[in-house]
């Protein structure tokens, strides 16, 4: 006899994570798996003064609780300068500080999800967004991706499908700025006709933006990369940002921009989950806004993420032209191979392992079973010389497959 609840005998974890449980126990393993970002460009010396700074002020809010919805001053900030640089207007009411994006997604989902309602998601799409949504007992209606972001066509006829069965979906969630996994960058006349699809629909819009700032080339501009929420006129999309890969991951402060209806009942659900977030953290994120770290190192980060992504190409294209294609992405952390024909993702990481290298498996980033013929590499976390010998295994294990 189980004490478990229903929910959690069928808790999902990351397939992200398991990758890298998998790796640890392979001595000399290269990991293609995990999309950290470089810490050799976390800015060091700015963070040491904004922390020291802190501490010496001994101000006791900066490590007392704090208001579940968030420091006020950092939302006053993302207010007036990182939203509004994004086109996105909204008030205090709107914004909620989250402890990383993944709280996020749980708290979106707690919010909008009733048990078996159908969410609807790109394909492939996020593995954290499918953890975070099938436990809390969601099912999923898969949309392929063509070269423009999420096929409407087919999105359509999913939202057809899923009500004609008298299920409910009230959400599709999407990552158009170089998508995790597929690197894939939405169009601007994808946005706004997806946009234009869940108003006739009465849809909301869980839009993803982790990565829209970390882009490449010269030729992408603001309006490349413009959010969906900036655009949105009747208060139906929930925009999710983060400090994890223009700042420092490991302060897990994230936000998110929602209706106000909806912003208000995230705020209780955090309530339960945590209390709030750690003011300190906050309290060193504002202070790094304050000092402009990011707008200063933005650059360098974009140049840093762009020479790795040329490296793995680069690589790839010595060891394993004409066995392998893939979309070279303008911006993000990952490069999203598709497999040559008769090698099933669950058996190259296997022999991949044996040559000491690890990926996640593509099937990870699909709710329809599908997704064996792909792999997703990351280029963000490790050096050059890593990534070179890296491929130059994953090319072995593919090559030995025959």
């Amino acid at each position: 006899m189980t004490h478990l609840s229903n929910a959690a005998q069928q808790f999902q974890e990351s397939a992200i994570r398991r990758s890298g449980i998998l790796g640890a126990a392979v001595p000399g393993l290269i990991s293609l798996a995990a999309g950290y970002p470089a810490p050799e460009v976390f800015p060091w010396d700015d963070l040491q003064s904004i922390t020291a700074d802190l501490l010496a002020r001994r101000e006791g809010n900066t490590l007392q609780y704090g208001a579940t919805r968030g420091y006020r001053p950092l939302i006053e900030q993302l207010l007036g300068k990182t939203l509004k640089d994004r086109g996105i207007s909204g008030t205090f009411e709107d914004v909620i500080i989250t402890t990383g994006s993944q709280q996020g997604l749980d708290l979106v989902g707690r919010v909008l999800i009733d048990p078996g309602d159908v969410v609807l998601v790109e394909l492939p799409t996020y593995s954290g967004a499918i953890a975070a949504f099938h436990n809390l007992q969601a099912q999923f209606a898969g949309v392929p991706q063509d070269a423009e972001g999420i096929d409407l066509a087919a999105l359509e006829a999913a939202i057809a499908g899923v009500r004609a069965k008298g299920q409910t979906t009230r959400f599709v969630y999407v990552t158009p700025n170089f998508q995790n996994p597929a690197g894939l960058l939405m169009s601007r006349a994808r946005r706004l006709a997806l946009l234009d699809t869940a108003r006739r629909h009465d849809l909301v819009i869980v839009e993803d933006d982790p990565y829209g700032s970390i882009y490449f080339e010269d030729t992408t501009t603001a309006d490349d990369t413009r959010p969906i929420k900036a655009d949105d006129t009747d208060e139906r999309v929930v925009y999710l940002g983060s400090f994890s890969k223009v700042l420092v991951p490991g302060l897990r402060v994230a936000w998110m921009v929602a209706p106000r209806e909806i912003a208000a009942k995230v705020e209780l659900a955090k309530q339960a989950a945590d209390i709030c977030s750690s003011v300190f953290d906050q309290r060193i994120v504002h202070g790094a806004m304050d000092r402009d770290v990011v707008e200063r190192i933005a650059p360098s980060l974009r140049a840093h993420y762009q020479a790795k992504r040329t490296v793995m190409e680069q690589a790839i294209q010595s060891t394993l032209a004409g066995r392998v294609t893939w979309t070279s992405p303008r911006g993000g952390f990952f490069l999203w191979i598709e497999l040559p024909a008769g090698v099933d993702d669950r058996a190259l990481f296997d022999r991949a392992l044996k040559e000491r290298v690890s990926f996640v498996l593509g099937s990870s980033f699909f709710v329809d079973s599908g997704g064996h013929q792909f792999a997703r590499l990351s280029f963000s976390g490790i050096s050059h010389e890593q990534i070179a010998e890296g491929i130059t295994r994953l090319a072995a294990a593919i090559h030995s497959h025959g």
